[in-house]
């Protein structure tokens, strides 16, 4: 579980995004001295001395009392802390980063101190270790095929900075948005080593699809978000909707695309979120959307359902993870407790502030989706333990009687549409080299292209 303090994210339906581009520290430099003291102040119960370098951001949502809490609950949810290791650099935007590899009882994790172009710290969160990112290309893309080049989504308050994937030729191409899911993530939903977006960008470019990704907002503007004074309004709208329909719209006025035959592929969150995103588009159609895990069910339901998984891998919870489980569950009957009178609160349950909540509240995708005129394709991997199949079999029930979608379900893939053969756990994500799988990119461009052929998009 990531604990994060002064980034405005919800928890998530996948592990905290990870960097692939880390460079080991040849020497020590003042950031890195300045994140080291940090996590000694932590580690030494010193927090007035810990919050010394936090910026205005941090320091309005989390003084020493706050840190204090933060770092007192820590052991239940990580187990003791022992020691810190090395420090590494890392480069966000405008933001600086500092990994402090961190050494608990039980498990080895970053400490991820950004730091803003004053040298003050602008959030901390502790993420998982991860290996270097295999930067080959999956077997099923040809390079040779397409060519990427920088893009920024978004206007002048909310600019994210973006990659196109063009197939080479003359065009135009048929185009798809991808749509992240939960948390913070990066263009390429970056997990370890693993980078999924990536994947299917450049085995769907290989196929004569172009595709947009994109950085997400929570990521590039964490710490404007929190501290800002529309914070307590902050909804899925914010977070995803908004962003994506505007990466529509983009691709829409590119020359080299089709205008009729954009599609938006949206992964977890962004699955369960594409009606909103339809409704969001207005006369902007798209001509098709597809569900990759997309959940159905409430978001704290599910994350109560993930952590039960995990805690009772060992055949066990113990007293630790119990603890862990029950504050999820008390957090979860606060959420349902919420009501109008809490619209506008300052107060952040899961992470997120009371609108979020009561914006998803009766939220069902799946039916949703059946006021959606455009053909759907619903993908859902049978290892998948944060979007199970009980989801997919929620959209079945909902769009089964229409024969412009199309389900498949993939037993051996887990929630990044990788393949295995064992049950699915977070330690997939970090070891190894894993790809979307060959079949997943193969489906997702088959029904495009047959979309496109058999002139069910508009021209």
């Amino acid at each position: 579980m990531k604990l994060t303090l002064g980034v405005a994210v919800v928890l998530m339906m996948l592990p905290a995004p990870i960097s692939a581009t880390l460079q080991e520290t040849r020497a020590p430099d003042i950031l890195v001295l300045k994140a080291e003291a940090f996590i000694d102040a932590l580690a030494g119960g010193d927090f007035a001395a810990a919050v010394r370098d936090f910026d205005e951001t941090v320091a309005k949502v989390s003084g020493p009392g706050q840190l204090a809490a933060f770092w007192k609950d820590a052991p239940a949810r990580l187990s003791p802390f022992k020691r810190r290791t090395s420090s590494r650099r890392d480069k966000l935007g405008a933001y600086d980063i500092v990994l402090v590899t961190c050494e608990f009882e039980r498990t080895i994790l970053d400490a991820r101190v950004v730091f803003d172009k004053q040298g003050r710290i602008a959030g901390f969160q502790f993420v998982p270790v991860a290996p270097p990112a295999d930067d080959r290309p999956p077997d099923y893309a040809r390079p040779g095929s397409y060519q990427e080049s920088d893009l920024t989504v978004g206007g002048p308050e909310w600019p994210l900075p973006a990659t196109l994937t063009m197939p080479k030729g003359e065009g135009p191409f048929p185009a798809v948005v991808l749509v992240h899911g939960s948390g913070p993530n990066d263009r390429d939903e970056t997990i370890g080593p693993l980078k999924p977006f990536r994947d299917l960008a450049w085995g769907l470019a290989s196929a004569g699809i172009a595709v947009l990704r994109y950085d997400k907002r929570t990521r590039v503007f964490g710490p404007k978000l929190v501290a800002g004074p529309d914070f307590a309004r902050f909804t899925v709208r914010e977070e995803t909707v908004d962003d994506a329909a505007t990466a529509v719209r983009l691709l829409k006025s590119r020359a080299g695309i089709d205008p009729g035959c954009v599609f938006v592929l949206g992964h977890s969150l962004g699955g369960m979120l594409l009606p909103r995103i339809s409704e969001a588009l207005g006369g902007q159609r798209p001509a098709g959307f597809i569900s990759l895990a997309g959940a159905t069910r409430p978001l704290p339901e599910t994350m109560i359902r993930q952590v039960e998984y995990l805690s009772g891998l060992d055949g066990q919870i113990g007293p630790d993870e119990r603890k862990a489980l029950d504050d999820l569950k008390n957090q979860a009957a606060a959420i349902a407790a919420l009501g109008e009178k809490d619209l506008g609160s300052a107060v952040s349950y899961l992470n997120a502030p009371a609108a979020y909540w009561l914006d998803l509240r009766g939220y069902d995708p799946a039916a949703a989706a059946r006021r959606v005129p455009e053909p759907f394709l619903i993908l859902q991997g049978g290892r998948d333990y944060q979007v199970t199949v009980e989801d997919f079999e929620n959209w079945k029930k909902a769009l089964s009687g229409r024969k412009d979608v199309v389900f498949r379900l993939f037993p051996a893939c887990n929630h990044l549409f990788m393949e295995g053969s064992s049950p699915s756990t977070p330690a997939e994500y970090l070891a190894g080299s894993g790809r979307v799988s060959r079949a997943v990119v193969e489906t997702v461009a088959d029904f495009i292209l047959k979309a496109v052929s058999a002139g069910a998009v508009g021209r």
